[in-house]
């Protein structure tokens, strides 16, 4: 054991020797180096968890579609068709997405064209001053009545315009107009709002939304029961959203009140029968004009209590309009008169799949030929109709036209 431990010192001196204790400077120096390693590799990590984080955040839907056992990598893509010319591509005619305009538009050129300065349309308030609607754009109004005017589908005299966020902001706004009492005290029961069957897909969403006390949606007007003297808000679309009839109120009765959606009254899409003279018209340059991403509707409203409560609901909602909106929609409302014609159209086509075999989907025989359409039970119809959209580019129209001129089941 000592020669062991002898043994152990010599070597212990040997080493001693030839590698004498670091001086000060150098434990720094080797505690600095490691700090450094230890730094790089902390970076290094981090910029790995950076990475990590970027490419689910980029990637979170197409990570959740692939999670999701009921997903099926052969689902359509539901944006609007693309304009590439692929002779394969899905053609989206389920939206009402009036790209068929952007010809005319785009042979508009500078007419057409608006350029706002960076001081322009700052405030809140419109530069006409003190009025009904304190945000709408006096230039805006001026070219409504204009337009009206020309085409002769609208009264306009001794009614306000009120602008909204497209004519969805208008019908939320009316809907509020027609059921708050004049106290601002809520009804016993939300009031019943319908329209006659196959009916606007959109409605019931709007009404229902936000789960109001003051109105909800009921269904199909045709088959509504009156409460006595309750009242109710019957939605007449017309020329009617999906298939295109001319309507008039089905119900008749004191209680009701009627709204008269008229966003497809333009001689693109039915000939003029005079112009409209209802309490409340709805409007929309959507369809007007096919600006739909501008998001302008406008109402034409008798009863300046009812135009009140809409204006006040618009301000508790968005604070007015955009400007900026308001004057691009002048600005394309005014080249519309200024070269008025009356083509002949529609807007929808309302089909219906006679064959055993695919009228209970009608909607999924069009797919499985890459075409979206919109199912009829959806309008408060059998899933035996589609409605499909009129509005896109001539291209697509093609595409749908040849796939579906070998094919049977339709009436």
């Amino acid at each position: 054991m000592a020669r062991r431990r002898n043994v152990s010192m010599k070597e212990r001196e040997r080493f001693d020797r030839v590698a004498p204790p670091q001086q000060p400077e150098q434990r720094r120096l080797s505690v600095s180096l490691t700090v450094i390693c230890v730094t790089a590799v902390l970076l290094l990590l981090t910029a790995l968890v950076l990475f990590l984080f970027l490419f689910l955040f980029v990637n979170y839907h197409d990570l959740l579609l692939n999670l999701n056992p009921h997903h099926s990598h052969n689902e359509l893509d539901l944006s609007s068709t693309s304009p590439t010319g692929d002779k394969d591509a899905v053609v989206n005619l389920d939206h009402g997405d009036p790209t068929m305009f952007e010809p005319f538009w785009k042979e508009s050129g500078q007419k057409s064209t608006v350029v706002i300065s960076g001081w322009h349309s700052m405030s809140y308030f419109s530069a006409a001053g003190a009025q009904l609607c304190w945000f709408l754009e006096p230039s805006f109004a001026k070219e409504v009545r204009r337009l009206h005017a020309i085409v002769g589908n609208a009264i306009t005299d001794n009614r306000p315009v009120i602008v909204g966020v497209g004519s969805t902001q208008l019908i939320h706004a009316v809907f509020f107009a027609l059921s708050s009492s004049s106290s601002g005290e809520p009804n016993q029961q939300p009031v019943p709002i319908v329209s006659a069957a196959p009916y606007y897909s959109m409605y019931p969403g709007i009404a229902d939304l936000l789960k109001s006390r003051l109105f909800h949606w009921a269904g199909d007007a045709s088959t509504f029961k009156e409460g006595g003297n309750s009242s109710f808000i019957e939605i007449v679309c017309s020329p009617n959203n999906p298939d295109g009839a001319i309507r008039r109120a089905v119900l008749d009765s004191e209680a009701g009140k009627q709204v008269h959606d008229l966003a497809y009254y333009w001689p693109q899409y039915t000939p003029m029968r005079g112009p409209a003279d209802e309490d409340i018209m709805l409007f929309t340059v959507s369809k007007a004009t096919g600006h739909a991403g501008t998001r302008i509707g406008w109402a034409l409203v008798k009863d300046a209590d009812v135009a009140r409560k809409m204006v006040k609901f618009i301000e508790m909602n968005s604070i007015g309009v955009s400007k900026d909106s308001q004057i691009r929609a002048a600005r394309i409302l005014q080249v519309v008169s200024d070269g008025y014609d009356l083509p002949d159209s529609k807007a929808f086509a309302w089909l219906r799949c006679d064959d055993e075999s695919i009228k209970d989907d009608c909607e999924g025989f069009f797919k499985s030929m890459k075409v979206l359409t919109r199912s009829g039970k959806h309008f408060g119809a059998g899933p035996e109709y589609v409605r499909i959209s009129m509005l896109d580019r001539a291209h697509n129209f093609n595409l749908f036209v040849e796939r579906i001129s070998s094919s049977r089941g339709l009436g």
